[in-house]
């Protein structure tokens, strides 16, 4: 998907951006203090994923502690996805104004504190409600650090160091559902969620001491107004748009899956244990490599290409899983985990390449359609699978990947289009 500028109108203060920093002052494999911004990012993407999803493998305890049905327990997931996205685009604002590092830094301190709290929670409602406050905090991050990744780290590794991001939330999602799984089944769904609140204290520490300071940020003051002139300019441009909505479609995609899967491997024909059911989540490590090889890619297959390969490989995943073989159902859920982390790792870079000013504006709007699409999806995904059962859930996911080929496909047709205009006007311009 080639790169274009955004459209949006210049703006002053803290949502413009500042001249082209030299390439000489940015980080990249082999300058000194990449290797611990990386690492710094990606034990952040591991809190962050880890608490966002932390209830989504045990909703089955959860349903049965609290006698509510799977769709009242997947509201433990979607409002904490949902508060986020929501959240995301204001907190990218204070972001401009305060720093990136800070912000991610309060950010994760909340939403840890708020995970040692949620174990406590004394019925399903306080739940949700400690839930969604925690996934606000949590929304602080990932504009913050798509905009941090941008601005401090030179163009030509930007799509490796964010698919070094997404991998470390796709370690975190694996590392936070496996131990979520294994301690649930000797403790309870409780103290599973009190291991998680720990983890994170241990990111949040190590992110806190090992990110550098940001060598290329330009605070400047909150402007509303210049705020709503830089968004009004990001949802104007197509390439933007289309990008927003290929991430929210693949994430309804995950979202449903993983929400549910739990329930469809505790049932018949499987009846598998709560630990082993969180063992499963270790396809994730799938995710880890895939979206690390996003540029790799890129580089051979293009944007487009390497999108289609990710929803190829998403597609046959899901018809796989439909199977009443486990064998088949895991190496499905290793091909969707694939797909789905490949691509989100090109749309979301594409962004951050795609605009040319408000980075952090840019970054919080995917981010929004991003979590709205995984809070859709653990919804509808749970509905479905009330409805319909396994198959239900999967005709979600293929109805949301045909939307993602239909986007890429008029993208294309789009950019074709662009290229013929030039040939037509000097053609006109002869006769």
């Amino acid at each position: 998907m080639p790169s274009a500028s955004t459209g949006a109108p210049t703006t002053m203060g803290a949502l413009s951006s500042p001249s082209p920093e030299p390439t000489s002052s940015r980080l990249a494999p082999g300058v000194p203090g990449y290797r611990r911004m990386s690492f710094a990012l990606f034990t952040a993407g591991v809190a962050t994923f880890a608490l966002l999803y932390s209830t989504q493998a045990l909703l089955p305890a959860v349903s049965d502690d609290f006698g509510v049905t799977a769709s009242a327990a997947s509201w433990t997931v979607s409002a904490a996805t949902g508060a986020l996205a929501l959240c995301v685009l204001p907190l990218s604002a204070l972001s401009e104004r305060f720093g990136r590092v800070r912000l991610m830094t309060v950010s994760l301190v909340v939403a840890t504190v708020l995970g040692l709290l949620v174990p406590f929670a004394p019925g399903p409602e306080w739940l949700v409600a400690l839930r969604a406050v925690q996934g606000a905090a949590l929304a602080g991050i990932p504009a913050s650090a798509m905009a941090y990744l941008a601005e401090e780290v030179r163009p030509k590794a930007l799509v490796a160091a964010i698919g070094l991001f997404v991998a470390g939330n796709s370690i975190g999602g694996m590392s936070g559902r496996i131990v979520t799984g294994w301690v649930a089944q000797l403790w309870g769904w409780r103290a599973a969620l009190a291991a998680v609140g720990l983890m994170a204290v241990v990111c949040t520490v190590a992110f806190r001491l090992l990110l550098p300071k940001a060598r290329n940020f330009t605070p400047g003051s909150l402007n509303p107004s210049a705020l709503a002139r830089t968004v009004r300019g990001h949802l104007s441009d197509p390439l933007l748009m289309r990008l927003y909505g290929i991430g929210a479609l693949f994430m309804t995609v995950f979202g449903a899956v993983y929400t549910v899967i739990g329930y469809r491997l505790v049932g018949a024909p499987f009846s598998l244990p709560q630990g082993v059911v969180g063992s499963v989540f270790l396809v994730y490590l799938v995710g880890t490599v895939s979206s690390a090889a996003a540029g790799r890619l890129v580089g051979r297959l293009g944007r487009r290409g390497a999108l289609y390969l990710a929803v190829g490989t998403t597609t046959a995943g899901l018809l796989l899983s439909l199977a009443d073989s486990l064998t088949a159902v895991l190496l499905g859920l290793v091909l969707i985990t694939a797909g789905f982390f490949a691509g989100h790792a090109v749309a979301s870079s594409s962004v951050s390449r795609t605009a040319t000013t408000g980075r952090a504006q840019a970054s919080a709007l995917y981010q929004s359609a991003y979590y709205l699409g995984s809070s859709a999806g653990g919804t509808l995904g749970a509905v479905a699978f009330h409805s319909g059962g396994w198959a239900g859930t999967v005709l979600l996911g293929l109805l949301a990947v045909l939307g993602v080929v239909s986007i890429t496909l008029y993208g294309s047709y789009a950019a074709r289009a662009r290229e013929r205009r030039p040939v037509l006007s000097a053609a006109a311009v002869r006769h």
